[in-house]
């Protein structure tokens, strides 16, 4: 299937022929083959895993984004954020959901709360998954 996966600052994937995706969708994984039922979906933080043609897997955190499955087989993953999951430092990931729980903590209006909540989800998805 065609497959094209980008974030407002990368583009992993043009067109490329795939024989899997898996996305974080906001119920639930989702797996994606060819001729899969047409459908758009919401991403929740999470790891979309890529299976290529040459059956190598590749891994990528997104923190949000959006799933369009067409009628054609082509699939489009648009990230808010995408990042190959082996750039990530676990150590670094602990220490930034300290630093976003302890602002969640502190938060004093809805929008800060807001704020630090979406930050705890995204490091929490990201430290299951490395």
């Amino acid at each position: 299937m065609s497959f094209t996966f980008a974030s407002p600052s990368n583009v992993y994937y043009t067109e490329a022929e795939v024989k899997q995706v898996d996305v974080p969708g906001i119920t639930s994984m989702m797996g994606i083959f060819a001729n899969h039922v047409p459908c758009l979906s919401v991403l929740k933080p999470g790891v979309v895993t890529v299976t290529e043609s040459d059956s190598v897997v590749k891994r990528f955190f997104v923190s949000s984004g959006s799933v369009t499955i067409n009628d054609d087989s082509s699939v489009q993953v648009l990230a808010e954020e995408a990042h190959p999951l082996e750039n990530f430092d676990a150590g670094a990931v602990r220490d930034g959901l300290a630093k976003a729980q302890s602002a969640m903590s502190s938060a004093s209006t809805e929008q800060q709360k807001a704020e630090a909540q979406i930050a705890v989800e995204c490091y929490e998805a990201l430290s299951k998954a490395i």
